[in-house]
């Protein structure tokens, strides 16, 4: 059963900058897309950012582009997202979620129902 674990939230000033990070242990990302997504207090939960298989393809929600970079390195096994310019908005939990595939695919989507994997989550608090 692949486990996802989220790390590098924390506690960081209006226009700063956190690099989440999305590892599996004991499993290898390359044939899974991996999505991000973000929950703040009485709100739905959101998509961010996601990416294909190969990191060819992105996709991010209009409220982070230009501001927020998803990217993975197959051979550490670990997809990230690059957050800078960040917002008190952006206050939420970040969770990272994946779904499998038998081949290399180049496409993703910020649909929670297209991911069959989760992870617990990461606290990102913008706030000065």
């Amino acid at each position: 059963q692949l486990q996802l674990v989220e790390s590098g939230g924390g506690l960081v000033q209006p226009g700063g900058s956190l690099r989440l990070s999305c590892t599996a242990s004991g499993f290898t990302l390359d044939r899974y897309a991996i999505g991000w997504f973000r929950q703040a207090p009485g709100k739905e939960r959101e998509g961010v950012s996601c990416i294909s298989t190969s990191g060819g393809s992105t996709r991010s929600a209009d409220s982070v582009k230009g501001r927020f970079t998803i990217y993975r390195d197959n051979v550490k096994s670990t997809v990230y997202l690059q957050m800078d310019s960040l917002k008190p908005e952006d206050t939420a939990v970040y969770s990272c979620a994946a779904v499998q595939f038998s081949n290399s695919i180049n496409w993703c989507y910020l649909s929670r129902t297209w991911y069959n994997y989760w992870g617990q989550g990461t606290q990102v608090t913008v706030s000065s």
